[in-house]
C-alpha cells in the first residue's frame, strides 16, 4: 500500500539568508546572492577568469560552536546548520523520536574540497606530521550525512548520493523509497555543497560553464535570456524533514506539502553535455509522473534546472516538450538558480524547499535577470512573484540534471 509522504520541516544555509524563511522572503524580493569573491583575492594570488560567486550570506562561525566547526568541511557545516533549523522547525522531540526509526538521505556533487585542497598545501609546504588526523573524515563525499546523523542520533541509515547536480533531487527521492519501504518514519533528507575554490572555479570556467559577468554579478545568471553566458557557482544546504503521514499527523505536526514521488534517468550520452533533445530527462519526468500517479495534466508548475547555459536551457525545454505537449507554454516556470547561483549537489534540495514553499504559501518564486526571452524556449516564466490559488492536490515537478548525464525529477503535491 502506497503511503502518503510529507514535508514537515525546512532549513536553509544559503547565499540569500542563513535560515530557510530568510531565503524564501528574499528569494521572493528578487534578490540576488552573487557577490564578488574579494576574501579569495587577498588569499590566493591567481588571476581567475571568475571573480564572483553566490556565496553564504553568513559564515558558518557564527552559527557553529567552535569545537563542532573545527572538526567539519564547510560542506558539512552548512549541511549541520540547516539540519538543525529543519529538525526545530519540524517541532520533533526527543520522546516522538525513535532512533532506529530516524533515516539520513543526503547529497553532495563534490564533497570537502576544501579540506582535500588545504590539507594538500600544508603537506607540501610544512610536511606530513602537521596535515591533521582528521582530514579523512572530513573530506569524505559522506560526511555531512554523517555530522547530520551523528547530530541526531540517526540509527535507521545514513546515505549520500553522489551524482553531481542531480544529487539532492535523488537524495529526496530515495528518502520518498526509504519512507515507502517502511524502513524509517522520518528521514532527513537534502543536500549541501562548499566548491567556491579557485580550482574547481578554474575547471569550470575552462569548460566555458560560468558565467564571465565579473563587472556585474548579481546579474550573470539569466536563466532563458539571449544573453545567458554560464552559470553562477554557488554554495549553501538545505534540508527537508520527511515523514509519514500518518506519523506527521499522530504528532500533530504542520505539513508544508506532499512528496509525490520522483524519477531517475540517465543520458549515457556525455560526461558534461546534456541530450539535446532531452530524451533522458524526459524519461525521468515520466517516471516521476508515473509513481506519482500523476497526468502530464495535472502539473500546473514547474522549478526547472534552468543554469544558465546556452545548451543546457534549451535540452531542458525540448525534454518538457516531449512531456508536457501543447501545455508546455502555459505551465508557470520558477528559475530559481538566477538568485541562489547553482548549488551543485544542493540544488535539488534548496529548489525542493522552494517548491514546497511555494506550494504551501500559494506564490511562485521569480525567475530575476530574464531581460531579453531567448526566442527558442516559449515557457511562460515567472518573473515577478505570482500569487496563484491551488487546489489540494495540484503537482509541481523539480527537475535537476548533472555532470555524467544523470536525471532526478521530483514531483511536489500541495497538502
Amino acid at each position: 500500500m502506497t503511503k502518503k509522504i510529507v514535508v514537515t520541516g525546512l532549513g536553509a544555509f544559503s547565499p540569500l539568508a542563513p535560515t530557510a524563511r530568510g531565503t524564501w522572503e528574499a528569494l521572493l524580493r528578487g534578490e540576488s546572492g552573487a557577490r564578488p569573491l574579494t576574501d579569495q583575492a587577498e588569499k590566493y594570488d591567481i588571476d581567475l577568469p571568475v571573480t564572483f560567486a553566490a556565496t553564504v550570506k553568513e559564515s558558518p562561525a557564527e552559527h557553529l560552536e567552535r569545537v563542532v566547526a573545527k572538526r567539519l568541511d564547510p560542506s558539512s557545516q552548512y549541511a549541520l546548520i540547516s539540519a538543525r533549523e529543519a529538525f526545530a522547525d519540524a517541532g520533533l522531540t526527543d520522546e516522538e523520536i525513535d532512533p532506529d526509526r530516524l533515516l539520513v538521505d543526503w547529497a553532495t556533487g563534490i564533497g570537502g574540497v576544501w579540506t582535500l585542497l588545504d590539507a594538500w598545501d600544508t603537506l607540501r609546504e610544512r610536511g606530513p606530521r602537521r596535515v591533521m588526523p582528521l582530514t579523512v573524515p572530513m573530506l569524505m563525499p559522506n560526511g555531512p550525512a554523517a555530522a547530520i546523523g551523528m547530530e541526531l542520533g540517526a540509527r535507521a541509515g545514513i546515505h549520500t548520493a553522489v551524482s553531481a547536480c542531480a544529487s539532492s533531487t535523488e537524495s529526496i527521492i530515495n528518502a520518498y523509497n526509504h519512507l515507502q519501504a517502511g524502513y524509517a518514519d522520518i528521514v532527513i533528507a537534502g543536500g549541501s555543497e562548499a566548491a567556491v575554490h579557485p580550482l574547481p572555479i578554474a575547471s569550470f570556467a575552462s569548460m566555458q560553464a560560468l558565467s564571465r559577468r565579473n563587472d556585474d554579478p548579481a546579474h550573470a545568471s539569466r536563466p532563458y535570456d539571449t544573453g545567458r553566458d554560464g552559470f553562477v557557482l554557488g554554495e549553501g544546504a538545505a534540508t527537508l524533514v520527511l515523514e509519514t503521514e500518518e506519523h506527521a499527523l499522530a504528532r500533530g505536526a504542520r505539513i508544508y506539502a506532499e512528496i509525490a514521488g520522483g524519477g531517475v534517468t540517465a543520458d549515457a550520452y556525455h560526461i558534461t553535455a546534456p541530450e539535446p533533445t532531452g530524451s533522458g530527462a524526459s524519461k525521468a519526468l515520466e517516471a516521476c509522473l508515473a509513481q506519482s500517479g500523476a497526468a502530464a495534466e495535472d502539473v500546473v508548475h514547474i522549478n526547472a534546472h534552468a543554469t544558465s547555459t546556452p545548451v543546457g536551457d534549451i535540452a531542458e525545454y525540448n525534454a518538457f516538450k516531449r512531456v508536457f505537449g501543447d501545455r508546455t507554454d502555459s505551465i508557470p516556470v520558477s528559475a530559481t538558480k538566477a538568485s541562489v547561483g547553482h548549488l551543485l549537489g544542493g540544488a535539488g534540495a534548496i529548489e525542493a524547499l522552494f517548491t514546497s514553499l511555494a506550494f504551501h504559501e500559494g506564490v511562485l518564486p521569480p525567475t530575476i535577470n530574464l531581460e531579453d526571452k531567448d526566442p527558442e524556449i516559449g515557457l511562460d516564466v515567472v518573473t515577478e512573484a505570482r500569487e496563484v490559488d491551488l487546489p489540494s492536490g495540484a503537482m509541481a515537478v523539480s527537475t535537476s540534471f548533472g555532470f555524467g548525464g544523470h536525471n532526478a525529477v521530483l514531483g511536489i503535491r500541495k497538502y
